[in-house]
């Protein structure tokens, strides 16, 4: 799952971005509130982790701006404000949970399994594409397809997007890709195996050009 860490404490964004990417997610960390609002306005994540004493913008902000364009990926407060009128305020605001420092590591850990479950159920189903989230895997009409590690990658990074278009560049991040070409000429290789692979499902991963991709389901007249 892509987690975007917003944190401006530099030892506790390495200590939490280790957690995370320990349980096989991938870390996104920024430590601003400007950057992060930009990132949630422009790239797909399944969740995110706010701090509240964010420098040049203040997490509720963020978390109000977010609402605001009606995502509604779950967002998970980390803050050293305990008062009960803050916690009230943040969950008022739109947060799914609210953590005060300091933390146990391990509750940190369970409340993100449990925000990543409550805002992914068990599974997705886009024409008769079936997306497992806890396993993922894909089926076809409960057919499993077999697919390698990267097209896992950028399958799941289109199925928790259906019908939004996905940068190439945000697909070759979830890659692990450096280097604007070799990015870009790897995204398209599996963007061809996952079109053969989906060929049954109804549906299509269209080519929106200089943009990106969108998945979406094919509906018949």
């Amino acid at each position: 799952m892509r987690v975007l860490l917003v944190e401006d404490d530099v030892t506790l964004q390495r200590g939490l971005a280790h957690v995370l990417t320990d349980a096989g997610h991938r870390a996104i960390v920024v430590g601003n509130g400007v950057y992060a609002d930009t990132l949630l306005a422009t790239e797909p994540f399944d969740l995110v982790v706010l701090d509240l004493g964010l420098p040049q913008m203040d997490g509720i902000m963020v978390l109000e701006n977010l609402r605001k364009r009606r995502q509604t990926l779950p967002v998970l407060i980390l803050s050293a404000r305990d008062r009960t009128q803050d916690r009230v305020r943040g969950l008022d605001s739109g947060a799914d949970d609210y953590m005060t420092k300091p933390f146990e590591l391990s509750e940190f850990e369970a409340r993100v399994r449990a925000l990543l479950r409550r805002g992914q159920g068990a599974s997705l189903r886009i024409g008769l594409l079936e997306w497992f989230w806890d396993r993922r895997e894909a089926a076809i009409d409960a057919r499993t397809i077999s697919l390698s590690r990267h097209e896992v990658s950028v399958l799941e990074a289109l199925v928790q997007n259906p019908g939004r278009i996905i940068a190439k560049d945000t697909l070759a991040h979830q890659l692990g890709v450096d280097g604007e070409v070799a990015g870009s000429n790897l995204v398209e290789v599996y963007i061809h195996r996952l079109r053969r692979k989906l060929a049954e499902a109804r549906v299509e991963i269209r080519t929106v050009r200089g943009l990106g991709y969108r998945l979406q389901e094919i509906r018949e007249d």
